[in-house]
């Protein structure tokens, strides 16, 4: 009786599976795309009006950005997966502490970042891959998005506790309203006043404060549970469940950060032997890895919508309604993955064009690297949709094998040794090899857990 009463207090237990999804996944896209809108609107206008340095300068200080991302989503992802679990289980108070110890931390992290990028800004810059005509704009660039780094990291990780509250709308409406103001200002800043590289910087600084303010406003409206102020100091022992259930989509981030990083310096290498030297790889690869963003944020913020639907329902033993959310979203995961990877096949040059002018050598080198190195993106869709499955349901450990599958335990090793036997080109063929084996793995992973999990629901 008091399960049937819980469940229908709650309609992530009652509410028809096909209905659920899009009412908590598109919300989560639009954030996700939004989000990646900050690099990728930086970019277009950075390649419009600076030109080639200005994207590879932007390429090289990804890696930042990752780093800032994947603590937002340790702590987000963390904090709205144990919330929903424990919600799910009428753990009220438990869910409570855990989510004002998630924002607590946030915060700190935000800080913490900023102070790291500010003392060895140099340094990082030389190590993420920039040659010296890069480095001009890459340390202008990164000092001043170094600023927003606190705001940044505390509204990617509120974004997913404010969803597990119930309220994905308001979630989405944080984000966009930063990404607006980012593409207003981009540029305002670049051609109406002349600021360079360092306005797409300062633009990107205005929206996520912009966007952190939405977050505060929205904290003492939090819905399922009150948050009271002793509730944002950080506990300890409800940290390290956090870590534990945000741990996959974090590593995901950190060796997306490791991989970007070895790559920038493999094309360097490389690309100093080869006809196109070492620039135009950067910037290429800067392009790719951006255009590519448009379409992970879909698939993650599908994975993410479902986190809620996993979450409660796994907690609440009804388990055939997490399945059925697994194939929904599976499904639409692949439709998606199938049209991004027709999309690369067909439109590399002009999708290249939309960042600005280059020569021949430019294009035909962005045509090889979107044909080949994205060739499997039609599988990309279930390995970060898994990875969130098994974080969702508490079982974080293969979440996190299977966000290290296509990155570290892949891409990496193939980008390291295949470019030994075939110069730069080898790079480019590690792609497919590694998107190819990470998809099928977490195939198999999803269809064991399926065997495993019990028939009939509790």
């Amino acid at each position: 009786m008091e399960q049937l009463q819980k469940e229908m207090q709650n309609p992530l237990g009652t509410e028809p599976v096909g209905r659920l999804l899009p009412k908590f996944a598109i919300p989560a896209i639009i954030s996700m795309l939004v989000s990646a809108l900050y690099n990728i609107v930086d970019q277009i206008f950075i390649g419009q009006g600076v030109g080639m340095y200005g994207n590879a300068a932007t390429n090289v200080a990804f890696p930042l950005t990752t780093l800032a991302t994947s603590l937002g989503l340790l702590l987000g992802i963390g904090g709205a997966s144990n919330f929903n679990l424990e919600m799910g289980r009428g753990n009220k108070e438990k869910a409570q502490r855990i989510a004002g110890t998630a924002f607590g931390v946030l915060l700190l992290a935000g800080v913490g970042v900023c102070l790291l990028v500010r003392l060895f800004l140099e340094p990082m810059i030389l190590a993420f891959g920039a040659t010296a005509d890069v480095m001009g704009y890459a340390i202008t660039y990164v000092g001043i998005t170094s600023l927003g780094m606190p705001f940044y990291i505390l509204t990617i990780g509120a974004n997913h506790l404010i969803r597990a509250d119930g309220s994905p709308t308001y979630s989405m409406a944080a984000m966009v309203s930063g990404a607006v103001a980012n593409t207003i200002l981009d540029p305002l800043f670049i051609f109406k006043f002349h600021m360079g590289i360092a306005g797409a910087a300062w633009a990107t600084v205005i929206g996520q404060v912009l966007s952190s303010i939405m977050v505060f406003i929205y904290l003492p409206r939090f819905k399922t549970v009150p948050l009271g102020a002793r509730d944002f100091l950080p506990s300890g022992r409800h940290l390290r469940a956090i870590a534990a259930l945000g741990a996959a989509s974090c590593f995901n981030q950190l060796a997306m950060m490791v991989t970007q990083i070895v790559m920038n310096n493999v094309l360097r290498h490389y690309g100093e032997n080869s006809v196109y030297g070492s620039d135009i790889p950067l910037a290429v690869v800067g392009i790719v890895s951006k255009v590519n963003m448009v379409f992970i944020a879909i698939v993650i913020g599908i994975s993410q919508g479902t986190q809620p639907i996993f979450g409660f329902n796994y907690g609440a033993k009804k388990y055939s309604r997490v399945r059925l959310a697994y194939r929904y979203a599976g499904a639409i995961a692949t439709v998606i993955a199938i049209v991004a990877f027709l999309g690369f096949q067909i439109f590399p040059r002009q999708i290249t064009s939309l960042f600005g002018a280059g020569d021949e050598l430019y294009y035909q080198f962005s045509i090889q690297y979107f044909r080949i190195f994205m060739f499997c993106t039609f599988l990309n869709g279930l390995q970060p949709l898994t990875a969130n499955f098994f974080t969702s349901i508490g079982k974080s450990t293969r979440g996190i094998l299977l966000s290290m599958t296509r990155q570290l335990i892949f891409l990496i090793p193939l980008v390291l040794l295949f470019p030994m036997l075939m110069g730069i080109d080898g790079v480019i063929y590690a792609g497919p090899v590694a998107d190819g084996a990470s998809g099928l793995l977490a195939l198999y992973m999803v269809w064991k857990e399926f065997r495993r999990m019990p028939r009939t629901d509790g």
